[in-house]
């Protein structure tokens, strides 16, 4: 019997390699050329009697009423000046980070035939970590002065923030900011609702970024994400007994979804867990519907939370108590 199911194994093993290779193949004949242009460069090594050509080259990136004198204070600046300096020194050849956003893209083509390629543009923004990548309709804007290493010089923000200033993470954060347009936002305030919502974009960089582990894809270092996959049950236990998955409490997005240095569970783990537990759990979820269900990913992300989550079968791994 042992024999019998060592071999079942291995026979699932090799058709999953072949489903992805199958995948991978079917991608890399999709063709694409991504145009990426260099904006910081150009606002940044140009004279102050050239900022009129260069208006008219990128209007968008210049608002209307905004005098012509703010922007030639700003390329003057020497602290604007020594931060492009730094951005430069790390990217002045884009041409791997070219590669890589052409087989994101050519992904997203497999799956989503209907996506608009963008034109992409680098920028040296206003360092604002809720925005290091937009894609929106045709245009991805990528700010590079938020992708220089953690611990970099010009960064003052919290290390549970600053962990994610890694060029490792351009890649998942166009994803995060494609999937907004791909997936509907929670129909109920219930905690469930956001955990599924979040689990279905991570689900989305399985698909799109097959090349990056876990850790990666979430933003997590990897002691975190062992934390995770080690408390599992009693993260979900907690969950059951403290009847969240349908509460409406405007506290726990804060407490277990956004942004935070830890998770809130109010207990003397706090300290130990990452934030965002809620959003990982959600992960799960989603992979184990994706597993028990024959449901494209297009089907899948329309899908309403609560019906997911019953159809999952989801089931946290057990650890030793």
């Amino acid at each position: 019997m042992k024999k019998y199911l060592v071999a079942l194994v291995f026979l699932i093993g090799i058709l999953s390699c072949d489903k992805k290779s199958k995948v991978e193949k079917a991608v890399e004949q999709i063709p694409l050329e991504l145009k990426v242009y260099r904006f910081e460069r150009a606002f940044f090594e140009i004279k102050p009697n050239e900022l009129a050509n260069l208006k008219a080259q990128y209007p968008f990136f210049f608002p209307e009423g905004t005098p012509d004198n703010v922007w030639i204070d700003k390329m003057q600046n020497p602290q604007w000046q020594e931060l492009y300096h730094e951005v430069e020194k790390k990217y002045s050849n884009f041409g791997k980070q070219t590669s890589e956003i052409e087989d994101l893209f050519k992904h997203i083509k497999y799956f989503f035939p209907n996506a608009v390629m963008p034109k992409v543009y680098t920028v040296i923004a206003d360092m604002d970590y809720n925005n290091k990548a937009i894609y929106a309709n045709d245009k991805l804007v990528i700010s590079l002065e938020l992708y220089l290493g953690t611990n970099h010089k010009f960064y003052e923000f919290p290390k549970y923030i600053e962990q994610n200033f890694e060029e490792r993470q351009m890649m998942p954060d166009i994803v995060a900011s494609f999937s907004l347009g791909k997936i509907p936002p929670p129909r109920e305030k219930t905690l469930l609702a956001e955990m599924i919502f979040y689990g279905k974009q991570l689900y989305l960089k399985d698909e799109l970024l097959p090349k990056y582990n876990d850790a990666e894809k979430i933003g997590y270092l990897p002691e975190q994400i062992t934390w995770c996959q080690e408390n599992e049950s009693y993260i979900w236990r907690y969950f059951i007994e403290k009847e969240l998955l349908y509460s409406t409490d405007s506290k726990l997005p804060n407490r277990f979804t956004n942004m935070a240095p830890f998770s809130k569970f109010y207990l003397e783990i706090d300290n130990e867990s990452p934030g965002r537990v809620g959003q990982w759990i959600g992960w799960q979820i989603v992979r184990s519907f994706m597993q028990n269900n024959k449901v494209s990913m297009q089907e899948m992300i329309k899908m309403d939370a609560k019906e997911l989550f019953e159809k999952s079968k989801y089931k946290p791994k057990k650890t030793d108590e």
